[in-house]
């Protein structure tokens, strides 16, 4: 899974002993070393598939890590791009492995709390790679209404989202046992440290981006492939601010 370079596993549990914020300071320098970077087999197809929505004036990646939704804002935005994360550490390594290019727009790198985003009416494209764990169900509603602060009327938010493994492969226990050991986690340790991987549901998540005031449409990433009963790997959700 990781890399010789990426982090060891005792730095992997103090992580995961830290707040999210801390602990992703302290994962920063090796977090493209590790598997939980938004891969390039992915990036690429929304890329394409963003393309035929644009032309884009300025872009924003939300909860931007260490860079890799920026790469594809500034091949996609014509006049700026600005990530935003509340990791220091992410927005430093984020900061030096995207460097000045006279070819690309500028990037702008702002660290706030998603839930409270510094920005209104600034852009027509926003996008997130990965994030949504780490934010509760119920504070999901706060956070598509900040998003939808940040957009222009007609400014899409856009994010794609894997099919759920199906029930009782190796993956989907895997991802049982996880959710379940963080929540035993977050019961007797503090401070808390929120990343569940199955709280995300499509049918939820479409209606909340409804009552935040998108119009919601979903586009098969045909790039990723089917599974076997024809339905796509991954889905592209374009949620339009109405307004």
């Amino acid at each position: 899974m990781f890399t010789p370079s990426g982090p060891t596993f005792r730095e992997l549990a103090v992580q995961a002993l830290s707040s999210i914020e801390h602990g992703y300071d302290l994962l920063a320098p090796k977090f493209d070393e590790t598997p939980f970077r938004t891969p390039d087999r992915l990036l690429d197809p929304v890329l394409h598939a963003l393309r035929p929505l644009g032309p884009f004036q300025s872009g924003l990646d939300v909860c931007c890590g260490t860079g890799a939704g920026v790469g594809v804002l500034r091949q996609l935005c014509e006049e700026h791009v600005t990530g935003v994360d509340f990791s220091a550490g992410m927005l430093a390594e984020a900061r030096a492995s995207l460097p000045d290019d006279a070819t690309a727009p500028p990037v702008s790198w702002v660290r706030a709390d998603a839930l409270a985003l510094p920005f209104s009416g600034a852009f027509d494209l926003a996008v997130s790679f990965g994030a949504f764990g780490h934010f509760l169900p119920g504070e999901r509603p706060t956070l598509f209404a900040q998003v939808h602060k940040t957009l222009r009327p007609g400014g899409r938010f856009v994010f794609p989202l894997p099919a759920p493994p199906r029930v009782c492969s190796p993956l989907y226990w895997a991802l049982w046992a996880f959710d379940a050991s963080m929540r035993v986690r977050n019961l007797l340790w503090r401070p808390t440290f929120v990343m569940y991987y199955r709280t995300f549901r499509l049918s939820e998540v479409m209606a909340e981006l409804g009552r935040a005031g998108f119009a919601v449409e979903l586009t098969p990433l045909e790039e990723l492939g089917r599974l076997k009963d024809g339905s796509p790997r991954c889905r592209l959700v374009v949620a339009t601010r109405i307004g």
